[in-house]
């Protein structure tokens, strides 16, 4: 892999520039809330570890229903406009936080953030992809989300005094500055002017653009990304756990761990984007990430029978320099693949929908690992990376069919308002990919690519 320039990680138009910034932002003040968050629930809130739990696994379920709805909001009034609306639906959410008491309040306020959040992230790839045409999509989410990662740094840093002065209104402080950064973004939005991303593309009630998605081979893209999508509990949940329970590594390296894969998703995550510029890229992107997993869950069986301290670090550090790489490639690949087979005039849908693995896999992940995969022991590991396997053996099968039965790009629009079933609804099982009809319209990446004065073909979440 050649040395990247800087140049690499700048995005290639003023309103791409504009938006890294405002995720640069929003990215600080989610590292203050993040870094400080479980010692404001108990403090200020008055919750116990039990509480914050339940509340917690609650509003995941609240954001998981609500994500796809919003996402058909963003169809009838326009991405960006959307997009603001979240943001500062996330600031009130978090000022309502620093005002609630008791479990009962803490929860409905923490379900109507977690619903802003799952939809933030495919209303920001969308109005991040409408700043570029072509390939650059991919490359600017891959900036953004290099951006991102620092901002989650540097946010855990400027929390570090508040928590350091272990007050009440320090706490709240760091809550309040969170939902600042959350105003900012929003006005920053609001001055940003994308072709494109304004336009309504389907006047739609959120219950109507729901029941119209039928589309069982996008679906079946979600699930295997969703599945792929394991790796950021794996890296929050898993590899601590199961280096304190199962390993004689010291506990103070386990910080180590996470600054690897900091660092390598700040230095690499833009040089790897570069994969979905060659033909078939982003299914390979996406396939090889699943196959990173797999030698990942290897290495963190194989650990458990190290038998010295060092030892183990070495296989838990190697274990997670491959989930680091799993982690890129599959957020590389999911980024186009989910904008290259979503419709023009449906993109808010389709890409809420593909949002919804990653927001199943944080509800589920962490029940999977801890109850499944650690209880089991190496074995469990073992069969989780066939389980990594398996999807990145079927992320090519799902792909072709989904290139076989794509709507040509000029015809995307032509799909009656009047709840009738798109080209790509019908049924579909991977077993069936080899034999499904090929003489259908096929849409390649260079040809969803081919129309970049299209203002309704931008592309590309948020990354972590």
């Amino acid at each position: 892999m050649p040395v990247p320039s800087w140049r690499q990680y700048v995005p290639a138009t003023p309103a791409g520039r504009t938006f890294a910034l405002l995720s640069l932002v929003n990215a600080i003040g989610t590292g203050l809330y993040l870094a400080a968050s479980a010692v404001f629930f108990v403090r200020s809130v008055g919750l116990s570890e039990a509480q914050v739990g339940l509340a917690l696994a609650i509003s995941g379920v609240a954001g998981f229903l609500t994500t796809v709805p919003i996402g058909a909001l963003g169809d009838r009034f326009g991405a960006r406009r959307t997009l603001i609306a979240l943001q500062l639906w996330r600031a009130a959410g978090f000022v309502g936080l620093c005002l609630v008491k008791g479990m009962v309040a803490f929860t409905v306020v923490s379900c109507c953030l977690a619903a802003a959040e799952a939809a933030t992230q495919p209303m920001t790839q969308a109005v991040a992809s409408a700043t570029v045409a072509g390939t650059d999509r991919t490359h600017t989410m891959a900036v953004i989300r290099t951006v991102r990662n620092a901002g989650f740094s540097l946010g855990a840093l400027l929390a570090a005094p508040l928590l350091a002065a272990d007050d009440v209104w320090a706490y709240r402080g760091i809550v309040l500055g969170t939902a600042g950064a959350f105003v900012c973004s929003a006005l920053m939005l609001f001055g940003l002017r994308i072709a494109g991303a304004d336009t309504p593309q389907r006047k739609l009630s959120p219950l109507t653009a729901i029941r119209q998605f039928r589309d069982g081979r996008y679906a079946w893209l979600t699930a295997l990304n969703g599945v792929l999508n394991l790796h950021v509990t794996i890296l929050s949940v898993g590899i601590p756990l199961w280096a304190l329970k199962a390993t004689a590594m010291p506990p103070g390296l386990l910080p180590f761990l996470v600054l690897v894969n900091t660092v390598m998703s700040i230095g690499l995550q833009v040089p790897i984007s570069r994969i979905v510029e060659r033909d078939g890229g982003a299914a390979r992107s996406l396939r090889y990430g699943g196959f990173a997993m797999v030698l990942c869950c290897l290495a963190l069986a194989a650990a458990a029978g190290s038998g010295s301290a060092w030892a183990a670090a070495a296989v838990l550090l190697l274990s997670c320099a491959l989930l680091t790489f799993g982690e890129m490639w599959q957020a590389t690949g999911g980024w186009e693949l989910s904008y290259e087979f979503a419709p023009e005039d449906r993109k808010g849908v389709y890409l809420s929908v593909f949002s919804l693995g990653g927001t199943a896999q944080r509800i589920a992940g962490p029940l999977l690992l801890t109850s499944v995969v650690m209880a089991a022991g190496p074995a469990g590991w073992i069969g989780l990376a066939v389980l990594f396997g398996v999807a990145a053996l079927l992320v090519g099968p799902v792909t072709r069919a989904l290139h076989r039965s794509a709507v040509p790009a000029g015809a995307t629009g032509a799909t009656p308002a009047t709840g009738a079933t798109p080209a790509t609804g019908d049924a579909w099982t991977p077993e069936l990919a080899t034999s499904a009809d090929s003489a259908g319209p096929s849409r390649s990446a260079e040809t969803a690519r081919s129309n970049p004065s299209n203002p309704s073909q931008p592309t590309g979440g948020t990354a972590r």
